[in-house]
């Protein structure tokens, strides 16, 4: 799409939004219409990054976002009979993501183990005033920040799909929304495809919420975590896609937990294959803990284990989705021995 003419059409389509919104009922809430509308925006900006060869869509601020996102908030229902048309799996045998995950849950259901499915927010469904001021949603909401509403209508849809398969959803969306602002700073990277250390922290605590105290846990030998909070610099993967001779770097500020040494510091308590709980997923599980991933120490497994005061373990895979995860866990040849609770984290991408 010629540049000029898509900046035309996305003042139109922004001039829209802003309009519709505007008449929103209900604090935090938006018409359909409006949803709609915000979409047609994101559907614009993929096609024009499909067509011009990118993945990295500039926002405002020094924002950066990922085109691959924008196309899976919009591409419509993406399972079932839906799944094989908007699919970009390069097997098309493992286009429809419901079956894997329905399947996987009775697996472990049958092994007496307990299925969290944690899906990852998309970066722009969190923040959407961050891709284009003039398109962001205000509430009619007084006093406090304007909460956009959920544009993520159609992983919303198979979210409740799931649920009623019997498979457990955590949906991070609700307090992602409302800690977006968090005084202690954004929930995802500006210049990096996933969240923040403070993203990690947030989704960490509600995954430690939804757990509780099993019973499983009670008999167990667990310890105190040390934690210490530090700005870390980093060089994201879009800034790096954008300008790879020269990236952007930007400093945000990490929690790291694990064992105290001697002078009070976190040391990072390893990987325990024995351990009963299991964390899987894509990269989403191995930021912040896997060195080749900005930094150690600090990523979900750290937080996990620190709220759980004992050792996890983890299989996670870069760049990959359902299958690929699967895939990774039976290589392993154990069958989950001794394994009370898996956490299944990936992108909605």
């Amino acid at each position: 799409m010629n540049r000029p003419i898509l900046s035309i059409a996305l003042l139109l389509v922004a001039a829209a939004v802003t309009n519709k919104a505007g008449r929103t009922a209900e604090p935090g809430t938006a018409p359909s219409e409006a949803v709609s509308t915000f979409h047609t925006i994101l559907r614009l900006h993929a096609v024009a990054a499909d067509q011009r060869k990118r993945s990295v869509i500039p926002g405002t601020d020094g924002w950066l976002f990922f085109a691959p996102e924008f196309r899976s908030l919009t591409v419509g229902p993406f399972w079932s009979d839906h799944a094989q048309k908007v699919s970009r799996a390069n097997n098309k045998r493992y286009a429809d993501p419901l079956e894997p995950i329905v399947d996987f849950h009775r697996q472990l259901n049958s092994a007496g183990i307990r299925l969290l499915v944690v899906p990852v927010p998309a970066k722009v469904a969190v923040y959407p005033e961050q891709l284009d001021k003039n398109t962001a949603f205000e509430s009619t909401r007084t006093n406090t920040r304007a909460v956009p509403p959920r544009i993520d209508i159609h992983h919303q849809a198979f979210h409740k799909l799931l649920a009623s398969r019997g498979v457990e959803v955590i949906d991070l969306m609700p307090v992602f929304l409302a800690r977006r602002h968090d005084r202690l700073g954004p929930l995802y990277c500006k210049t990096d495809t996933h969240w923040s250390g403070r993203g990690v922290a947030v989704a960490a605590a509600t995954i430690l919420k939804t757990l509780k105290e099993p019973d499983w846990l009670r008999g167990l030998s667990r310890t105190n975590s040390a934690t210490m909070t530090r700005p870390v610099s980093i060089t994201g993967d879009l800034a790096r896609m954008l300008a790879p001779d020269k990236p952007d770097r930007e400093s945000l500020p990490l929690t790291f937990l694990g064992k105290p040494n001697k002078g009070g510091r976190p040391i990072p308590i390893p990987i325990a294959r024995n351990s009963p709980v299991l964390i899987t997923g894509d990269s989403h599980t191995l930021v912040f803990h896997d060195p080749a991933l900005h930094a150690t120490g600090a990523g979900l497994p750290d937080h996990i284990a620190a709220g759980l005061g004992i050792p996890v373990d983890l299989v996670g895979v870069r760049g990959s989705g359902a299958t690929a995860t699967r895939i990774s866990l039976l290589r392993r040849r154990d069958n989950l021995e001794g394994k009370k609770l898996v956490i299944w984290c990936f992108s909605i991408r």
